[in-house]
């Protein structure tokens, strides 16, 4: 898995080991398994939300986990120019590349570890698709697409974009060294990512060691939720099984515990998890496609507003190839 590593990971800061008598560990709440689905022009994922309260997910919305999925010459697809209102895109990939384009201007193309950060606000167009060289080639696609919800006061902010090199992730290990943390939002125990938030919010992605356990420290106030993407382990002090396309959703605590098996299949040899939680933001949400408001008239405002070409106008000019 191509996503940012360190050559030694012993030279990272570390997090603070836990006095398990004076720490809440979170207990899982539920665990769900993702459905099968498919988004844009055809391309399979896996609804990772799927079967949770929205009470649940507050402040996101909506997750895809796309692939891990080789691809042959010609299959690699996208989605078409499409608007979207009310929330923000966090595009994370892990393996494989993506462009993005949209009607702010903002664009460019993100890779292994990368992350693009789109706050649609008040309103913006925007396409996504895989680069002309790997529509000829094929190649593996793995990745995330994550949608935040912006409270009712933001959600007419203007259009922002957010390009965040996998580099600039906050990078941290367990005090025995046992997982690689990528911090790209948020805090956690001090460590902070280069993802800007408009409502406090923290996303990672660990990888733990076959055996390891991790001890991760989280704010109290926010909510909870542990998504696997490869791998086999466990979460909370019940031990909870959770693989591949499973989430489970952590009630109140102060601290999650998240384990990986000893064993590993040899196409996943890790634990490979996306951790996510922010601050309830505790609003009414009425979502219908691409737009997620506080009402069906605010929805239905926005699907006017884009008919009468008020989200944005598809620039021109098409996106140039960069690296």
């Amino acid at each position: 898995m191509p996503a940012i590593t360190v050559d030694d990971i012993l030279v990272l800061p570390r997090l603070p080991e836990l006095d398990p008598a004076g720490t809440a560990f979170r207990p899982v709440r539920r665990l769900t398994t993702a459905q099968q689905g498919f988004e844009g022009e055809g391309f399979p994922v896996r609804r990772a939300f799927a079967g949770v309260l929205p009470t649940e997910l507050d402040p996101f919305v909506h997750m895809d986990h796309i692939g891990e999925v080789e691809q042959a010459p010609g299959e690699p697809m996208g989605t078409p120019w499409h608007p979207h209102r009310g929330f923000e895109t966090v595009t994370y990939l892990i393996d494989g590349a993506v462009e993005h384009q949209d009607s702010n201007g903002g664009g460019g193309e993100i890779s292994d570890g990368d992350t693009q950060w789109m706050t649609a606000g008040s309103g913006i167009l925007h396409i996504e698709k895989p680069p002309e060289r790997l529509v000829r080639s094929g190649g593996v696609f793995h990745g995330v697409q994550l949608w935040v919800n912006l409270p009712r006061a933001k959600k007419m902010s203007p259009p922002r974009y957010q390009d965040i090199r996998g580099k600039h992730a906050g990078l941290v290990t367990t005090p025995d060294g046992g997982a690689l943390i990528r911090v790209i939002a948020g805090e956690i125990a001090g460590h902070t990512g280069p993802g800007v938030t408009h409502t406090p919010i923290t996303v990672a992605h660990l990888t733990i060691e076959p055996g390891a356990q991790v001890d991760l420290p989280w704010d109290p106030a926010h909510s909870a939720l542990v998504y696997a993407l490869a791998g086999h382990g466990t979460v909370g002090v019940e031990s909870r099984p959770i693989q591949e396309g499973r989430l489970a959703v952590l009630g109140s605590g102060d601290a999650l515990r998240l384990t990986a098996d000893r064993i590993q299949e040899s196409r996943s040899p890790k634990l490979e998890l996306f951790v996510l939680g922010g601050r309830p933001i505790r609003e009414p949400v009425f979502q219908y496609g691409p737009f997620v408001m506080n009402t069906r008239e605010e929805v239905q405002q926005a699907f006017e507003d884009y008919q009468a070409g008020r989200l944005g106008v598809i620039p021109a000019q098409r996106l140039p190839h960069t690296s």
